[in-house]
């Protein structure tokens, strides 16, 4: 079973794209040295206030990959094909500002993420999946 605590998740009807950021037992912890993990939370809530949903969780099961950030399509992005985008190893300013104005073009579905963003994406099990889902 999970540690995360189980929090209501937006539905896949959500108006607006979510941005869920894992601050569990790695991430957001000093386990990832070198990072202002409170400022980074609440950058993001402030470049995407109207826009995004942003939200913190207390664990992806994803450790290996700490900081991890799940970007959810909006209600529209996800009727135009769009998934959770799951991006770990989310540690420098650069990739957080490169999240933001993607997720300010729309996001999965209506907007193709910057190429680098590749360098972040990863795939988690399907157990993960479902619980996130499911929170």
């Amino acid at each position: 079973m999970s540690k995360r605590a189980r929090r209501a998740a937006p539905g896949p009807g959500a108006a607006r794209p979510t941005v869920t950021v894992c601050r569990g037992c790695c991430c957001g912890t000093p386990k990832v040295p070198g990072l202002d993990h409170a400022a980074q939370l609440r950058d993001l809530r402030q470049a995407l206030d109207g826009t995004a949903t942003v939200r913190g969780t207390d664990c992806l099961d994803a450790c290996e990959r700490a900081n991890v950030i799940v970007v959810q399509p909006s209600a529209e992005g996800r009727r135009a094909g769009g998934r959770p985008v799951w991006l770990g190893l989310v540690n420098d300013p650069g990739a957080v500002a490169d999240i933001t104005a993607w997720v300010e073009n729309g996001g999965p579905g209506l907007t193709d993420a910057p190429d680098i963003l590749d360098l972040y994406t990863f795939r988690p099990s399907r157990r993960v999946q479902a619980e996130l889902h499911d929170a």
